[in-house]
């Protein structure tokens, strides 16, 4: 989606003469001008795709969308399933989105009504149901940043740069 589509969108009516393309950049939610649709935070990892210059100070910012989506569903899929062990929503919200800092009740609630996954139903094993990782990552891209700025051949794209990495011993 443009920019110009986003803007009209959320402001429900056509504007005319110039629109600053760096003003409704702005606009956008955080995660979606960082291209980090799951705000991961910044720390002392060096994700494949960052960019070179790193202006937010609490959030990484990737080159591209599918990079963004890459670091995401490495995270998930081999940080917080293989290395923490932790299957289900609710265990993965609460580490991904601790309640000390978010409403992890609220965002384990709406990530489970989106996915159709119960919280404490084991989502399996990545490589074996896939689209339940891709849904979680939806579901959550969807919680962080809205309904309006989903690009779904983005993240499909960042979903099979990320298996073929871990095919590949990357």
């Amino acid at each position: 989606m443009s920019y110009l589509s986003y803007a009209l969108m959320h402001f429900g009516h056509w504007t005319f003469g110039i629109l600053n393309i760096k003003t409704l950049k702005i606009m956008l939610p955080r995660g979606i001008r960082n291209n980090n649709p799951l705000n991961i935070r910044r720390s002392k990892d060096q994700w494949k795709g960052m960019a070179e210059v790193q202006t937010d100070g609490a959030f990484v910012q990737f080159k591209t969308l599918e990079y963004g989506w890459r670091a995401a569903f490495y995270l998930l899929t081999r940080t917080y399933y293989h290395k923490y062990r932790l299957y289900t929503i609710r265990a993965i919200i609460s580490k991904w989105a601790p309640p000390c800092e978010n409403n992890s009740k609220a965002y384990v609630e709406n990530v489970s009504r989106l996915t159709g996954i119960d919280p404490d139903e084991p989502i399996g094993i990545p490589s074996e149901r896939p689209a339940r990782w891709i849904a979680l990552g939806m579901a959550m891209a969807i919680q962080e940043n809205g309904f309006e700025s989903m690009d779904y051949f983005a993240m499909l794209r960042g979903w099979e740069m990320c298996r073929q990495d871990a095919l590949s011993g990357h």
